[in-house]
């Protein structure tokens, strides 16, 4: 096949047998889903079997990255409980398996684990809906924020280590370098990103080998595991548990609101509520994400006043800056076609420039031989967990004759901040419904810059020596640019310079990475403590307090954050009690 004809090529990322498993709803016989020792926990449960009223010290809406965590710590010696509005992850070979990491995020049915949403930018994005949440659906890369981010924060150094020590312990692993990852690392390091700083989990200038949450055997070990360190007699989780309001009361005119419980709702429909039980400390805590935090947030009344009355939604505190300085790290990727085999592997190196940009790189293989497995709904084309829900393959013969153009892999860039933000809106008052939401990538100039310069070094890194076995010498990278152009990989018009003008190829070409917050920040929304501004016993533990993504990925910090507020609300509640107990 000539490369340099226009047809449209459609490398298949990551798809291996596509057929779906289950446990919750069927599971084939001949497979053999990886099962963690997690699944056999004791304290979860279906919603629909939950009491009409119940109460609790601690509630934590959102069994995501950072509510498992939160949960199993505050478990050591309170009542807990979790609600996840999804089910259980284990079981699901599409969470648990490697080889097939893509088909969750391609999935738009009901059941997926992974609920779709594009921004009003145009960019297809995904939001989690299982027990934890994010980790059960990415590429599973594993790293630290820098000591810069966490003293900008004000986050206790020593505690944070201890905290991303204790996640490391359950979920994180050193990948297994093979030829092709080994081909992008020694790549960067040609293109000037020095030093060659090896396997680390630490945030740090140069090229490095990261962590990942999947083990040898390929096993994807998420939040949710992280409830092995829970205290079983403190802790409830419920799934399919969807909360669409947090109850206030207020005592009196000049009294601030006080949050004491939740309504929500479980698979059948049916409402529930559980309330906080008697205490001044009992807390209700939101661990719903950047996109579902801030919309409980005003689906509670807690927000902009008067875009909460234009849906007839009680005000219980104006809050206008919940759903605000919402941002998207805005991923750019080229596809290179190998003309000899590479390894299956996500996410393993970094490239952590100065001026930026994080380069990364994953690759697929030959699946040729698997079509005829492959259902049609299913066939999806370039990163198929941001494509595949507005493109698929209608015709076998759209598939590319010559097998070398199957295989290959991804350089992608991802600029660090953003320094640009949108906003969440919400379209009406059901929970399960996406709010509306804006990123305005690259809206500031210094964003776009930043990926120029990353797609500059992409092309070095394909350009160089030690990648030199893995791509065509006659394809140049300015094809690579229009092939790329050719894929769908958001619902953005095209312009005929993108292959020319790199700041339109960013335009043109962004995804997501999946790497989203804001919505509910600091020092706007939350204080440096996570409690919500202009109320009591509530607070936001998750990505939509962060002001700018956390180094390369952030469910390390993510997962570090939960443990880490757990710790700091049960020693502040510890001293609290102490100077009551010497006062009286």
């Amino acid at each position: 096949m000539a490369f340099g004809h226009r047809r449209s090529l459609l490398p298949v990322f990551f798809l291996c047998c596509l057929r779906i498993c289950y446990t919750e709803h069927e599971q084939d016989s001949d497979v053999n889903c990886h099962q963690s020792s997690a699944s056999t926990y004791t304290f979860v449960k279906h919603a629909v079997q939950a009491p009409a009223v119940s109460y609790y010290d601690y509630i934590i809406v959102g069994g995501g990255t950072a509510g498992c965590p939160l949960a199993a710590t505050l478990s050591e010696k309170y009542s807990v409980l979790l609600l996840e509005r999804g089910g259980s992850p284990y079981g699901n070979r599409n969470i648990t398996e490697l080889a097939y990491f893509s088909q969750n995020l391609a999935d738009t049915s009901p059941a997926s684990p992974s609920q779709r949403f594009l921004s009003e930018d145009g960019v297809i994005n995904a939001r989690a809906r299982v027990l934890g949440g994010g980790s059960c659906l990415n590429a599973g890369f594993y790293t630290r924020a820098s000591p810069e981010y966490v003293r900008d924060v004000g986050w206790d150094g020593a505690l944070v280590n201890q905290s991303y020590q204790w996640v490391e312990k359950m979920v994180a692993f050193e990948p297994p370098m093979l030829q092709w990852q080994s081909a992008v690392r020694d790549g960067l390091l040609e293109a000037g990103i020095t030093p060659d700083n090896g396997f680390t989990y630490d945030h740090m200038y140069g090229t490095k080998i990261g962590g990942t949450i999947f083990d040898r055997d390929g096993h994807r070990h998420t939040a949710a595991d992280l409830l092995q360190y829970a205290n079983p007699d403190g802790l409830m989780v419920l799934l399919h548990a969807t909360v669409g309001r947090i109850l206030f009361r207020q005592t009196g005119g000049a009294a601030r609101p006080v949050a004491h419980g939740v309504v929500f709702h479980d698979a059948a429909g049916v409402r529930h509520r559980a309330y906080l039980n008697n205490g001044a400390k009992n807390e209700i805590v939101v661990c719903a994400g950047a996109v579902g935090s801030p919309q409980l947030l005003m689906l509670s009344g807690v927000g902009p006043r008067d875009h909460l009355e234009s849906l007839a939604i009680e005000v219980v505190v104006d809050q206008p800056m919940v759903g605000q300085s919402m941002s998207d790290n805005p991923m750019n990727a080229i596809f290179v076609p190998s003309p000899t085999p590479v390894e299956v592997s996500l996410i393993q190196v970094v490239g952590i420039t100065r001026f930026g940009s994080f380069i990364e790189g994953a690759s697929g293989s030959n699946f040729a031989s698997h079509y005829s497995q492959i259902s049609r709904e299913l066939r999806f084309g370039m990163f198929s967990a941001q494509t595949g829900q507005i493109f698929t393959i209608n015709d076998m013969n759209d598939l590319p004759a010559a097998s070398s153009s199957m295989r290959g892999g991804f350089i992608l860039e991802k600029i660090m901040g953003p320094l640009s933000t949108g906003h969440l809106d919400l379209k009406n008052k059901n929970p399960d419904d996406n709010p509306s939401v804006t990123f305005n990538y690259f809206k500031e100039p210094e964003d776009l810059q930043r990926c120029v310069k990353g797609i500059e070094t992409i092309e070095k890194v394909i350009q160089s020596k030690a990648f030199s076995r893995f791509r065509f010498q006659y394809i140049s990278t300015e094809e690579l640019l229009r092939m790329a152009l050719n894929f769908p990989m958001n619902l953005l018009p095209k312009h005929d310079n993108a292959s020319k003008s790199l700041e339109q190829f960013c335009k043109d070409t962004v995804m997501t990475i999946w790497h989203y917050h804001g919505g509910c920040q600091v020092g706007q929304v939350v204080d440096k403590d996570y409690k919500v501004v202009g109320v009591d016993a509530l607070r936001v533990v998750d990505g939509s307090t962060f002001n700018f993504s956390p180094g390369t990925n952030p469910q390390a910090t993510v997962m570090m954050l939960g443990r880490y507020m757990g710790i700091k609300i049960q020693t502040e509640r510890r001293e609290t009690d102490d100077e009551a107990e010497r006062k009286s």
